[in-house]
């Protein structure tokens, strides 16, 4: 039933409900093809420079080009509810951690792993009384990012120069200057190095939001993948040796190297859901912008059917 209590809450209600409004139209299905085939194009090509930079780690060296990560188990999210597919994992996972554990999720976009991790973090908090970290190796790119772009400008360089910069003795030099460990009874990464001492968690808003980090990251990523997986296994491994739950959403050519037994792959058995529930999140997002606070279902439908419409019409041009 769509109502304006339902398109509010903007999420898997949402998208059910629209999906299930939309079963029979045709210019539904045409854009929810469309938005799959954008989806898997986006993750083939966010997997092809993933694998590009961990082949430049195993040609120098960083990391093992035999290593075999724990088996994954497969968890099929079709016509299951987030929470429903959190209780699912957790069961496996209540079965086999102790006071501490490190989970990693992985899966195609569109199969509700952000989602799952927040479901995830929440019943381990609040029915297991857990301390949960959300991982995320951002900060570490941002950091190193941080650190050449120092450099450089120490050095004399005309701007950023990835060339200069970015060499397998200066790339080993700037990961020396990351420590992960506990700050002021907290965990945390610090800085050390060219000048700058800071605690992460300190400057992630400000120091490493600046311009010459922000758009220099893609091309340190791509030549620092090797080094920052293996500094994030360590961390994760130092959180769950210390009773943490770590949980860890990412690509498995990334997270393959984190020693766990509790590794999921979500999947989705029907891959056409995966086009018809982001089809149905942005038709949610648009039409509340359009409509009233307390809009009629039958003013809902009407936002619906327009930016349908307009949707359609994008996808085809």
């Amino acid at each position: 039933m769509l109502s304006y209590d339902v398109l509010s809450e903007q999420n898997a209600n949402t998208t059910n409900a629209i999906i299930k409004h939309f079963s029979a139209s045709e210019d539904f299905l045409t854009l929810s093809k469309a938005e799959g085939a954008l989806i898997l194009q986006r993750d083939e090509e966010d997997a092809s420079k993933l694998q590009k930079g961990i082949d430049i780690a195993k040609g120098k060296g960083v990391i093992d080009p035999n290593f075999v990560p724990e088996e994954y188990i497969t968890v099929d999210v079709l016509g299951k509810t987030p929470d429903q597919v959190a209780d699912e994992i957790l069961k496996r996972v209540r079965g086999e951690s102790g006071s501490g554990a490190v989970v990693v999720l992985c899966g195609l976009s569109g199969t509700g792993k952000g989602t799952t991790v927040a479901k995830l973090q929440e019943k381990l908090q609040k029915e297991d009384g857990k301390q949960v970290v959300c991982w995320s190796n951002g900060n570490i790119f941002r950091s190193v990012t941080l650190l050449a772009a120092t450099w450089c400008e120490q050095n004399g360089c005309d701007g950023f120069d990835a060339v200069k910069a970015l060499t397998k003795e200066n790339l080993a030099s700037f990961m020396s200057m990351l420590e992960f460990k506990k700050f002021n009874g907290k965990f945390d990464t610090k800085i050390s190095g060219l000048g700058i001492d800071a605690l992460v968690s300190e400057v992630q808003n400000t120091d490493l939001k600046v311009p010459k980090v922000a758009k220099n990251i893609p091309t340190v990523a791509e030549v620092t993948q090797g080094e920052v997986i293996l500094f994030a296994a360590d961390a994760i491994k130092k959180m769950g040796d210390d009773g943490i739950f770590v949980l860890l959403e990412g690509r498995e050519q990334t997270v393959n190297y984190v020693r766990t037994p509790l590794r999921f792959t979500l999947t989705m058995s029907d891959m056409s859901l995966i086009g018809k529930r982001r089809a149905a999140q942005r038709l949610a997002a648009a039409a509340l912008a359009d409509v009233d606070e307390g809009a009629s279902g039958g003013e809902i439908v009407a936002a619906l059917d327009c930016q349908l419409e307009k949707m359609v019409k994008e996808a085809s041009s």
